[in-house]
């Protein structure tokens, strides 16, 4: 409704994954390169976490879209809570493979098979799991012994794990699932966009169906979408989705914070306004991981089988004197930023407003100097004329007074004068 309104070629804030959105946040960016870099090891496990809806199926699905499927095939799963047994006929469902039998051997027979026929045609085999965390520990563990297939010294298959927050917490403590730490060679968690992303994300998806500038946003509209969402992605959808079609609806052509409120109560009435602002972790403000190492975990030049590596433990909170912890400080300080930028900016379009009129008026009252001065040239170019002409009669009666003198002195030189007194 609301893209036939604004003339938009499709809605750009749709819930499902689609890589031709994909906006490269500063988080993102640093999961697209931890990515490459697993990607290019050709081997092992890359773990990408994040909150409901950070963009982890976006980011894959964009990396995907890059990649030479004459050089590389890839098998996406998405996971319920799969046991061991399980995981092993979805992987092979998830190739294409039909097995013949129902049991674990006949599955894994098939998979291996088909990874050998794959690097003898000169392509790498690529595993994607989406929703790791509903996996069991036995499935996991299915899942490391499928990358125990090589052919020679060449590993088969490479695993990508996609899963949400809790996910990296098992991954990290259990205690069963040392061998598969030591296999993950690069690791990435998804926060949340910054602050002075998110207008640049809601810009980005509006222009890529055609957005011309209608609707156009008040500067307070992106602070307040900051704050309802946290800056995760998929709920700023969810309600740049409602601002659109409130939009069209009062055929407004202008969002302004009003209108971010209304959407908020509706939603809060309706009950979708609670799963929408649930608080994700802060983004990382540091650059991309040009010169981190992406690995992590300690490697080991032992086999990875042999060897216990510890996993790096978290970090400890830090309390604050009042009881407040660092977390939560930073929400606050945030937020505060948050308000001052857009005063900032409310303060700065005020600004531009006066500076505007301003040079209105100054552009008017040029204007009229511009006319009295065109009328006083005129005038003196009357004025010059009118000069020109006497100048031009006086000059001709001078010629005549001088030639008739000149005649009159002549002839009394001539004698005729002298006689004719005489």
């Amino acid at each position: 409704m609301f893209d036939d309104f604004y003339g938009l070629q499709a809605r750009p804030f749709q819930l499902t994954p689609d890589p031709e959105f994909y906006f490269e946040s500063l988080t993102h960016r640093k999961a697209l390169s931890y990515l490459g870099y697993g990607l290019a090891q050709g081997e092992g496990f890359v773990v990408i976490t994040g909150e409901v809806g950070s963009g982890k199926s976006t980011l894959v699905a964009y990396l995907m879209a890059t990649i030479d499927p004459s050089r590389m095939t890839a098998a996406n799963v998405v996971t319920s809570a799969l046991d061991g047994e399980e995981i092993v006929h979805v992987v092979a469902q998830a190739f294409g493979l039909q097995v013949a039998g129902h049991d674990k051997a006949s599955a894994l027979g098939a998979i291996e098979a088909y990874l050998h026929e794959e690097a003898r045609a000169g392509r790498r085999c690529l595993l994607i799991v989406d929703e790791a965390q509903n996996l069991s520990i036995s499935a996991l563990e299915e899942l490391r012994m499928l990358s125990n297939f090589q052919l020679g010294s060449h590993p088969l298959l490479q695993t990508l794990l996609l899963g949400q927050p809790e996910f990296r917490d098992v991954l990290m403590e259990s205690n069963q699932l040392e061998q598969l730490r030591q296999r993950v060679i690069a690791a990435h968690h998804l926060s949340a966009m910054l602050p002075k992303e998110v207008q640049a994300y809601i810009e980005h998806r509006m222009t890529c169906v055609g957005w011309k500038g209608n609707p156009s946003f008040d500067q307070r509209v992106f602070a307040e979408i900051y704050e309802a969402t946290g800056g995760i992605p998929r709920r700023i959808n969810q309600i740049v989705n409602r601002l659109l079609l409130l939009g069209a609806v009062d055929q407004r052509t202008r969002i302004d914070g009003s209108m971010v409120r209304q959407v908020l109560d509706e939603m809060n009435d309706d009950g979708s306004l609670a799963l929408v602002t649930q608080k994700p972790e802060a983004a990382e403000p540091v650059p991309a991981p040009v010169q981190e190492d992406p690995r992590p975990f300690v490697q080991s030049e032992a086999p990875a089988d042999d060897v216990a590596v510890e996993a790096e433990a978290p970090a400890p909170q830090a309390v604050q004197p009042d009881g407040l912890d660092a977390a939560a400080a930073v929400a606050l300080i945030e937020s505060a930023l948050v308000d001052r930028d857009a005063q900032i900016a409310e303060l700065k379009q005020a600004m531009d407003d006066l500076a505007a009129a301003a040079e209105e008026r100054a552009a008017a009252e040029a204007e009229s100097e511009n006319e009295q001065v065109a009328a006083l040239q005129a005038q003196l170019v009357d004025v010059s004329d009118h000069a020109a002409k006497l100048e031009a009669r006086l000059g001709e009666q001078e010629r005549t007074l001088r030639h008739t003198l000149t005649m009159l002195i002549e002839w009394i030189e001539g004698g005729e004068g002298q006689r004719e007194a005489a």
